[in-house]
């Protein structure tokens, strides 16, 4: 599954009652709530990773990747524009990209 297909299925389970599926409840309960949850699920990936867990981290790391487009769909943030970004910045180091940042 690529990143694109999972963002096409955030989009279609958006619109289901909210009762219905758990990225529709997320997403009623506002921009805050995905942001919060996303954090959650990036700080349990941080965890499995800092103690070796490696199964832990493969779950987690794919619970991060779909808060992420939960959460970027609360703020009306298409991945197509976090891919352009990334495609930006490929033409350059990450130290000068991030020192371009200050």
């Amino acid at each position: 599954m690529t990143l694109e297909e999972l963002a096409a299925i955030v989009d279609a389970r958006a619109s289901a009652a909210s009762g219905e599926s758990w990225t529709a409840t997320l997403l009623s309960k506002g921009p805050e709530k995905c942001a919060e949850k996303f954090g959650e699920e990036a700080v349990e990936a941080v965890i499995a990773a800092a103690t070796g867990d490696r199964a832990g981290l493969t779950g987690e790391a794919a619970d991060v990747l779909f808060h992420l487009l939960v959460m970027l769909r609360a703020r009306g943030v298409p991945l197509s524009d976090v891919m352009d970004e990334l495609a930006r910045r490929q033409g350059q180091s990450g130290l000068a990209e991030k020192a371009a940042r200050r």
